[in-house]
């Protein structure tokens, strides 16, 4: 299959800086901001982005964030101010794809790359630095517009204005909200997500562990 969903509104990338917030002080790179021209997208990152805590992000299944402008839209009806592209610390904003409803194990081409979709974003306390609400992750998480991390299947560059085309979608059927809604909230459901193959491994361990509190009820 090859369906185009979209395009690419902007490529976005970011460098540590250390911030404190509700009594922590760490380093985070969720500060991204728009480049132009064509960018690089090789190993595991967008050249020029910087994750600056290497055990919560990056790495093969979360080397690349994406996020739809449509729901940046609906954030900025509910919280009644401009975020625009990059606030949610997205390297790809997209526009006309939804991102929130993706099969996990999807596969995009996206200018020269070919992207996998690996798993939904489970927000952590950075989420609420960066929307300076320390509510906002448990606003994130009820909203269900979780985004996609995405795997670097193919490398190549992107380029603001790409189209986003929709190369391969696996039968199981299982979306990014769907696994946010079984980890939220339906957790007795946490087996479905071992059927799901390409879903990353820490979401897969969090499932064999529920499976276990289940068994033993």
């Amino acid at each position: 299959m090859s369906d185009h969903a979209g395009r690419v509104l902007s490529v976005n990338v970011g460098k540590p800086r250390m911030i404190e917030w509700m009594g922590q002080t760490a380093p985070t790179s969720i500060w991204k901001s728009p480049v132009t021209g064509r960018v690089h997208v090789r190993g595991v990152n967008i050249v020029g982005d910087v994750q600056a805590d290497r055990q919560a992000h990056g790495g093969p299944d979360k080397a690349v964030y994406s996020y739809a402008s449509e729901d940046t839209e609906w954030w900025e009806s509910q919280l009644g101010r401009v975020l625009g592209p990059g606030a949610f610390g997205e390297n790809l904003t997209l526009e006309g794809v939804d991102v929130s409803g993706a099969v996990v194990g999807e596969r995009w081409e996206v200018g020269s790359v070919l992207f996998e979709v690996a798993q939904p974003r489970v927000p952590c306390w950075k989420l609420g630095a960066r929307m300076n609400d320390p509510a906002f992750p448990d606003l994130f998480l009820t909203a269900r517009r979780p985004g996609a991390y995405l795997r670097i299947l193919r490398e190549g560059d992107v380029e603001a204005g790409d189209a986003v085309r929709i190369m391969y979608r696996p039968s199981h059927g299982m979306t990014l909200r769907r696994v946010i809604d079984i980890y939220d909230s339906e957790r007795e459901r946490a087996p479905e997500l071992l059927q799901v193959p390409e879903l990353a491994e820490p979401l897969k361990a969090w499932a064999r562990r529920r499976l276990s509190y289940i068994s033993r009820r």
